[in-house]
């Protein structure tokens, strides 16, 4: 029976070790940081994020450096450009926070362009557009996936370090200010682990798919729960069943096309769209939902 699902050589072999360890890292910090993504109406920001990280990708293979690298430090980057302040409050401060998003989304893009043009012209390396925005986990190094884990590492303990002010704030940040929460560094921190997070994410599925992993799996969770926690521990479980079930029809799909697979990624998007869909169909009761744009930060 077990062969019927798992194509010979599938736990022995090292391509696929690495993206299950490099997988469950992006989904458990994915599923965390997804959830407050949602929560603080930032969900456009962490799409610019994931765009945004491309460059450092493109880069990266421009440079003969490790992709990890070059979307680690553009996503960073991107983070801190998007967190230049406003002193406006309510709709207006979420307006102007989402021009200055889409700012530097646009510029990040024109980059990617550029560099990716480099990578074609001057390293000829025609495959690094698809890699860079579509992934391909099955050709990481085996080293990339500790790497990968201590960036995982450190975000989990950023969010668990901010846990209490940074759940405050999104539920209610007129009540988080008055409790003496430092709301603008909260946020801030927030944007930096988000931009880890959609680091991770871009390595398993591509920096335009990113946001999928990033958000799907913490959207249909806030459809089902209704504390916090729940919705966290909910996601990162979708999140870990989308990546590694994507992961094994990915590599089980070799033997139904005559040796030529079809991608990881898109199997990964599949499942989670279908986890999406599945939670509207079995919800009963109002989930946690998003808190109204008015209260951004």
């Amino acid at each position: 029976m077990l062969r019927l699902i798992f194509a010979p050589g599938f736990f022995t072999s090292a391509p696929v070790q690495t993206a299950l360890i490099l997988a469950g890292g992006a989904a458990v910090v994915a599923g965390l940081v997804g959830v407050f993504t949602i929560l603080r109406g930032q969900s456009f920001a962490g799409h610019a994020l994931a765009d945004i990280s491309s460059a450092g990708g493109a880069a990266a293979y421009l440079l003969g450096l490790a992709p990890l690298c070059g979307f680690l430090g553009v996503a960073v980057l991107g983070a801190l450009a998007m967190s230049g302040g406003t002193k406006a409050q309510g709709v207006g401060r979420a307006a102007e926070r989402d021009l200055l998003t889409g700012i530097v989304l646009g510029a990040g893009l024109g980059l990617t362009a550029l560099l990716l043009y480099f990578d074609v012209t001057m390293r000829s390396t025609t495959g690094a557009a698809v890699t860079v925005m579509f992934g391909s986990m099955f050709a990481i190094p085996p080293g990339m996936a500790s790497t990968a884990l201590g960036v995982a590492v450190v975000a989990l303990a950023l969010m668990a370090a901010i846990w209490r002010p940074l759940l405050l704030s999104s539920l209610a940040p007129e009540l988080a200010r008055v409790r003496g929460v430092r709301v603008g560094l909260i946020s801030l921190v927030h944007l930096l682990v988000l931009a880890l997070s959609v680091t991770l994410c871009a390595m398993t599925i591509g920096a335009i798919l990113a946001t999928a992993l990033l958000i799907g799996p913490a959207a249909a969770a806030l459809r089902l729960a209704r504390r916090p926690a729940v919705a966290v521990l909910a996601a990162m479980l979708i999140g870990l069943g989308a990546c590694w079930g994507g992961i094994l029809l990915a590599y089980d799909s070799y033997g139904w096309t005559g040796g030529h697979g079809w991608p990881v990624s898109f199997f990964i998007v599949a499942l989670i769209f279908a986890a999406y869909l599945a939670s509207g169909l079995v919800r009963r009761r109002p989930g946690l939902g998003v808190r109204p744009v008015a209260g951004g930060g």
